[in-house]
């Protein structure tokens, strides 16, 4: 079973200063549309330990969302030693979110 999304909004800041590879995903619990997806998200990093999956609760008066101008739940931003590489937006298959990783080099 997938995490719960957490409530608790990291500084931007915090994020842009994480080494290495990270899927910053963000959405909402009740999300039916993150609901959908979160088994392909789980599938998709199951392969990559060393990738970084911070789940973020999006919404109204959400700085950290706002600051990568997320549209749609789920969004997954793909970064790399705190740049974003990809973004992954409502992913209905693995591979979707696999094909940023591998972009992003994770290994």
């Amino acid at each position: 079973m997938s995490k719960p999304y957490d409530t608790a909004q990291p500084e931007r800041s915090a994020i842009d200063a994480l080494p290495g590879v990270v899927a910053l995903d963000f959405g909402t619990n009740w999300c039916g549309y993150c609901q959908a997806a979160a088994s392909h998200i789980d599938d998709a990093l199951a392969p990559y330990p060393g990738v970084r999956h911070i789940k973020v609760e999006d919404g109204p008066g959400r700085k950290l969302g706002r600051s990568f101008k997320v549209k749609l739940w789920p969004t997954v931003v793909v970064l790399k030693d705190g740049q974003e590489v990809a973004r992954v937006v409502r992913p209905v298959a693995s591979s979707e979110l696999a094909d940023a990783l591998s972009q992003a080099g994770a290994a």
